[in-house]
């Protein structure tokens, strides 16, 4: 299943608040559509929002009509304003958008209708690259998996939250390719359910073994012995490896240091903020307390309750044994070795 195409000059972003019971695609021929569809998490993950952004950014340019460059400029400065502030804690969106307005400053002088060709070259090779990463992620991480180990994971960080095969699931699924014979706990991630709508919908399309359980039986898992590792994704990574993830990942990483298991993050080189020094710099996003205080339309929780519902945490470096990246695999101190990786 492909998280988004782009046909006839069309970005068509799969649905993933429908899944696992429809499958749809949003046809986005605006810009704005493309920010609704990553605000509303129609489109989510770190690598998939940054490459539906470098597209939305090149829908944006594409629509503009204006007098000269300075205000085709402006313009597509204003559309990356718009695509960045639809959700603050995922570099990925920053990062591509970023990379895409460099792309139109070197190339503006040549015209702007060069320029608007320009943009959606790169936003192509943006996609292109992702599928490449998480192949090359995949690589690196499955060396890390045992024969038949158990493996647990948080949210979801496979295809859906990629261009390619995923992060954290890419490498599973490269260890299954390898006959591994691994098995999957997929935590149903509260309070919007991506492990259980999104991570086990994908392991069964893989045929890959999963186990579905709520988030507060995991500590209980462990101690039954019934986990051999876990691995998780990221939507930023600090330069000392604070990672910051979907909320309870911290809860998870806590767990898993008190059972002496192996606590692996996957994400590619473009998650990690090298501008920030540590987790304390990372924004975190606080999301509707609807999706707290309502399941399936309904809402569950008393009028006038108050709510605290941040949609990612931050996990010490401390606690975790290895990152995963596409150029290898980084292991403490991170301060150096992610810099090492990124010939920094």
């Amino acid at each position: 299943m492909e998280t988004m195409r782009w046909v006839d000059g069309c970005l068509e972003i799969l649905d993933q608040t429908l899944l696992p019971g429809k499958t749809q695609y949003i046809k986005c021929r605006q810009y704005t559509t493309v920010c609704e569809a990553i605000r509303r998490l129609s489109v989510r993950g770190a690598p998939a929002i940054g490459a539906a952004a470098a597209y939305g950014l090149a829908l944006g340019a594409a629509a503009l009509k204006p007098a000269g460059s300075e205000e085709f400029m402006a313009g597509v400065e204003q559309i990356a304003r718009d695509l960045t502030a639809t959700r603050p804690t995922a570099v990925n969106l920053q990062w591509a958008v970023d990379r895409m307005l460099g792309v139109l400053r070197d190339n503006i002088t040549g015209g702007i209708e060069a320029a608007k060709e320009k943009l959606l070259a790169e936003a192509h090779a943006i996609y292109r690259e992702d599928l490449e990463s998480n192949r090359r992620m995949g690589q690196f991480g499955e060396k890390l998996i045992p024969h038949g180990a158990a493996i647990l994971t948080h949210c979801n960080a496979g295809a859906l939250a990629t261009a390619g095969i995923g992060t954290a699931l890419g490498v599973i699924r490269a260890a299954h390719q390898a006959g591994k014979n691994i098995s999957v706990y997929a935590d149903e991630t509260r309070p919007l359910l991506q492990g259980a709508r999104l991570t086990t919908w994908e392991m069964v399309q893989e045929q890959i073994p999963v186990t579905l359980l709520t988030d507060n039986m995991a500590g209980f898992l462990m101690a039954r012995g019934k986990v051999d590792l876990v691995i998780v994704g990221a939507d930023r990574i600090a330069a000392n490896g604070d990672v910051a993830n979907k909320i309870g990942t911290y809860g998870v990483a806590v767990l898993a240091k008190e059972h002496g298991l192996p606590f692996y993050v996957a994400a590619p080189m473009s998650t990690i903020d090298f501008n920030i020094s540590g987790g304390h710099e990372i924004p975190i996003e606080n999301r509707d307390e609807q999706e707290v205080t309502c399941f399936a339309g309904r809402r569950v929780a008393p009028e006038g309750v108050q709510v605290w519902n941040p949609a990612f945490d931050v996990t010490p470096a401390r606690l975790v044994t290895a990152i995963i990246t596409d150029r290898g695999v980084a292991r403490p101190p991170y301060q150096e070795s992610l810099a090492a990786l990124a010939g920094k």
